[in-house]
């Protein structure tokens, strides 16, 4: 029988480097509705301790300085969960689920990274694949740029985007790189559910050797002044394109 308790004991450490954290509202109770990786304890404001999300989760009443001090951010919309390290999805099994995948090829930001994480399981992806190096990986902020998207999409890590992408072709599906110069226009582009949509770092965009590897660029034709769209904008117009635009989900 599960049970909630709001006690006094100190929260546990995962190892000499501190726990492994969650922070934010939306973020915790996806971390708890996923079940994907265990919480070993939630640190709540009074006005959090209740909700329903966290039942069966054991729940400490702290004080808003209190969580600000464990997460080292304000950040924390009230809720703090301590858990275990991310579980990233085997790259293979990404390859043969359902849906385009998303590829991220060294984008720098968690921020960025979170919010495309968000984007890409909003829209349907069979996963997201990001490099072992050149990539903050899933942390504490990705969390809570994606809402708790992460704890749901399976997001997988690997040595080389380029292998990655050159090795395509034998899984049956097909690269689209995001290139705001040398691309065919997204709407022009018959995509299916094997697309595999590569986006490259903020600011300096797809690396040489991963464009060369693509089967075809794209690019999102611009009317205004501003030229260029954030990563995670980008990442929104070109994913609902490929799932349920002129795609194959229309």
């Amino acid at each position: 029988m599960s049970s909630r308790r709001h006690g006094r004991r100190p929260a546990g450490r995962a190892d000499d480097d501190g726990p492994v954290l969650v922070y934010g509202r939306n973020p915790v109770r996806e971390l708890v509705r996923a079940g994907r990786r265990p919480v070993s304890e939630v640190w709540a404001l009074a006005q959090a301790a209740d909700d329903p999300a966290l039942e069966g989760v054991v729940v400490q009443v702290k004080r808003r300085e209190d969580l600000a001090r464990l997460a080292g951010t304000g950040d924390h919309q009230g809720m703090v969960a301590i858990t275990e390290e991310y579980p990233y999805a085997d790259p293979q099994a990404v390859l043969e689920g359902d849906g385009p995948i998303m590829v991220l090829d060294e984008v720098q930001d968690p921020r960025n990274l979170g919010a495309v994480a968000r984007v890409a399981d909003a829209a349907g992806f069979s996963g997201l694949v990001i490099p072992t190096r050149g990539s903050p990986g899933i942390t504490p902020v990705a969390c809570k740029a994606s809402a708790g998207a992460v704890e749901h999409l399976p997001i997988a890590r690997i040595g080389s985007i380029v292998a990655f992408v050159n090795d395509l072709a034998g899984s049956g599906r097909w690269a689209a790189g995001a290139d705001a110069e040398r691309g065919e226009d997204y709407r022009a582009v018959d995509w299916e559910p094997s697309a595999v949509i590569v986006l490259g770092a903020e600011g300096a965009g797809l690396r040489p050797r991963v464009r060369e590897v693509c089967d075809r660029l794209v690019r999102i034709p611009l009317r205004g002044r501003v030229g260029s769209l954030n990563l995670s904008t980008a990442a929104a117009v070109l994913a609902f394109r490929a799932t349920g635009g002129d795609g194959f989900a229309s």
